[in-house]
């Protein structure tokens, strides 16, 4: 009964971890109809850190971290919410949801570029892959970047935002952070709100927050992003690192572009060019390839389950 329980509690928090990280690109494209893209992408992570600190708080777990832990959250917070996360609100008001979840999911494989020039020993095998994503990447950028206008563009930002987010997870490995898990994202969700939307504040991004792009959808979409996309998927997240073999969790790496994809066909109507979903499949089987040679001898119990990305990046992908 009890190993029955634990299977039941282990694909709930799969699930959740699938459908809700999968489903934030739709949600990010619903909230920036009408709501200012980096004050909503700010402020949402300004309210999932006050919410997971009040839930630690009220649990009885210390907040208290060193002034290295301070600056290590700071640096990561910044690039992985601030930067990269903060950017896809600001590209999604001119690509497609599922291109933008497409392009992240390449995140995994920049990782192991990063380890490459890094001069770090990988294996010939996952370098190979990655390249082969990377080419599947291209295969999304390039062609789109060349017929210029706001889009163009956006592919270009969409790309700088996942370097943003897969460097700041690889040099979080040689940055003091939090031991706990919890505590490091409600410092780093903290700083990024700040950086997202301090930026929004110098763009004025304010004066755009009117009674008119308060609508009911964009606003229910942002309560989504911030409630589930940044509190309750990550502790799902969190529990299935301690419970659940690496393995099997990583899984969500290449689930949730494709969760992203359909959802955003299903409520969108998105329909990627056949040269798009060609540079997909590349980025999804190389994750796949990635995953199942990375992942035996990176597994980690203690692991962060927000930067440790050598066996699993995304926290929450966007």
């Amino acid at each position: 009964m009890t190993v029955g329980l634990r299977r039941w509690q282990l694909w709930v928090a799969l699930g959740l971890v699938y459908v809700v990280w999968g489903s934030t690109y739709l949600a990010i494209k619903l909230a920036v109809r009408t709501l200012p893209p980096l004050l909503a992408g700010g402020t949402r992570f300004l309210v999932a850190s006050a919410i997971l600190a009040s839930v630690l708080a009220l649990t009885g777990r210390s907040l208290r971290i060193s002034r290295r832990e301070i600056a290590g959250t700071a640096v990561v917070g910044t690039m992985l919410l601030g930067i990269g996360v903060g950017l896809v609100h600001v590209v999604e008001q001119h690509i497609d949801s599922s291109v933008a979840a497409m392009i992240a999911g390449s995140v995994p494989l920049q990782v192991i570029l990063w380890r490459t020039l890094a001069g770090e020993r990988v294996n010939r095998g996952t370098v190979a892959a990655a390249v082969i994503g990377l080419c599947g990447l291209a295969l999304i950028v390039v062609p789109g970047g060349l017929d210029g206008g706001a889009a163009a563009v956006s592919l270009v930002v969409m790309l700088f935002a996942t370097m943003s987010w897969s460097g700041g997870s690889f040099i979080s490995q040689r940055l003091t952070l939090p031991s706990d898990p919890f505590v490091a994202t409600v410092y780093e969700m903290l700083t990024g709100g700040i950086f997202a939307t301090g930026l929004a504040t110098i763009l004025g991004q304010w004066g755009d927050l009117t009674r008119d792009s308060l609508q009911p959808g964009p606003v229910a979409a942002w309560a989504y992003l911030a409630v589930f996309g940044s509190v309750i998927a990550f502790t799902a997240y969190a529990w299935l690192l301690r419970v659940a073999p690496i393995s099997q969790v990583v899984t969500h790496q290449y689930v949730n572009p494709l969760v992203a994809v359909a959802l955003g066909a299903f409520v969108l109507g998105e329909r990627p060019m056949a040269l798009t979903a060609v540079g997909a499949a590349l980025i999804v089987g190389a994750v796949i390839v990635t995953v199942r040679r990375e992942s035996p001898g990176a597994a980690r119990v203690d692991a962060d389950p927000v930067t440790d990305t050598r066996t699993s990046v995304e926290p929450e992908a966007a």
